[in-house]
């Protein structure tokens, strides 16, 4: 077992775990911690906790020290830095006539590496450009082109459900998202009502899947006969969420509905399916 803390370090970031170092770190507290990238400053999301070794990559880095007001400012004004690092490379970008579409600067908190990231449909010989920068910014340069879900994440904005991006405000990574998912929970297909700003299957869909799979093996399918007190009766509709099923009575035309807890009180419940 290994003692770790959970540091962030951008608002809905990928949790990462680092040695403590014997230090006391609260909730919610600033720590300089070294990483594949450098010294960088990140906020504890998890308390001091004890993890498996499957569970971490060793060897594991460890919490530098407790970020004070000067490390703050520098962070600050880093964030400054690269406001100013934008609009320079936006310019070049022009310059070198580059089909790519610029997102974000990021400063390294030492300063020893700025990192432009782009969307583009295809590969991007940005050769040129990567010599310009790092004349005029005299450090370490690197070009990451991300994704369009990474994108919307970097910018964040309002979804279709008129709450801020759930990718920029808590999600930490991105799970696979299927069409299945949308088919499931008699969702509409069209791509429009189940896309997100990024033009991808929203993450949202995934949020109500376990309990529609779940459903979904209890109940019995759109057609199936079920003996019940009444008579027997033929799946017409599904509630999969509440559990409900409408039943139209065999011989009696009308439709009744059941929980499907009542079904399973009222006996021997017997289901065929229909050809």
């Amino acid at each position: 077992m290994y003692d770790v803390v959970g540091v962030r370090f951008k608002k809905a970031g990928k949790i990462y775990y680092f040695d403590p170092n014997g230090f006391t770190i609260p909730d919610g507290e600033y720590v300089i911690v070294e990483t594949v990238r450098g010294i960088e400053f990140g906020k504890v999301v998890i308390n001091k906790k004890q993890v498996e070794e499957n569970d971490i990559v060793l060897p594991l880095k460890k919490v530098i020290r407790i970020a004070d007001s000067k490390d703050k400012l520098i962070v600050e004004e880093n964030k400054q830095a690269a406001t100013e690092a934008y609009d320079v490379c936006q310019e070049k970008v022009v310059e070198h006539s580059l089909d790519m579409k610029l997102v974000d600067v990021e400063y390294t908190f030492d300063r020893n590496k700025v990192i432009f990231y782009f969307t583009a449909d295809g590969r991007v010989d940005f050769r040129e450009l990567v010599k310009d920068l790092a004349a005029i910014f005299r450090t370490r340069i690197e070009l990451r082109q991300i994704g369009v879900r990474d994108e919307a994440k970097m910018l964040g904005g309002i979804g279709p459900c008129g709450r801020m991006l759930c990718c920029s405000t808590f999600l930490g990574d991105f799970e696979p998202v299927s069409i299945k998912m949308a088919k499931d929970q008699n969702l509409s297909l069209n791509p429009t009502k189940i896309s997100g700003l990024c033009g991808r299957l929203m993450c949202c869909l995934k949020y109500e899947n376990d309990e529609y799979e779940s459903a979904k093996e209890q109940l019995p399918d759109l057609g199936a006969m079920i003996e019940t007190t009444s008579g027997t009766g033929k799946v017409v509709g599904l509630n999969i969420l509440e559990r409900v099923l409408q039943l139209e009575l065999i011989g009696r035309e009308r439709v009744v509905e059941y929980t499907w807890e009542e079904l399973l009180k009222e006996g021997a419940v017997s289901i065929q399916a229909t050809e």
